[in-house]
């Protein structure tokens, strides 16, 4: 193998392998639709932040915003090598139709349904809970971070 550096630098967070995360997630749109933007941190068991996204994601609903948002963290988890998933959202809407209490009647979301479908198949074991806003903060000012600076 060939490498351009010396000493050739390694980031942490690309090559970390991880069994169990927590991730909040949250989505955002100034309008309904507007532009729009997620934010998500996934966590260790311990706390430690060892992944975290914010970025724009175009004009969209909130709705598909919050999927969106899932469906981001969920594939970064499972490129860590996450097994098992406790995942935190501040929409009761998302959470409770990922969880099968709620249907789907906007047919805009149902891909997006079947992408966290997809996804949470190659996982032991995920759970999907709602949270107040107040306890999704972290996600929430990653969300807004990204809109504030479109």
């Amino acid at each position: 193998m060939r490498h351009l550096r010396k000493n050739p630098v390694y980031f942490l967070k690309d090559r970390l392998n991880v069994n169990k995360v927590i991730i909040n997630a949250d989505g955002a749109a100034r309008g309904n639709p507007g532009p729009a933007a997620i934010g998500a941190t996934i966590k260790d068991e311990g706390g430690n932040i060892i992944a975290s996204i914010s970025r724009r994601i175009g004009v969209t609903t909130n709705n598909q915003a919050e999927y969106r948002a899932i469906i981001t963290a969920l594939e970064k988890a499972v490129s860590l090598g996450a097994r098992q998933v406790i995942l935190k959202s501040d929409s009761k809407l998302i959470v409770e139709q990922i969880n099968g209490r709620y249907k789907i009647k906007n047919t805009a979301l149902r891909p997006l349904y079947q992408e966290i479908v997809r996804l949470t198949g190659s996982l032991e074991n995920i759970t999907i809970s709602y949270v107040p806003r107040t306890r999704n903060a972290e996600a929430d000012k990653l969300a807004n971070k990204a809109l504030d600076n479109m």
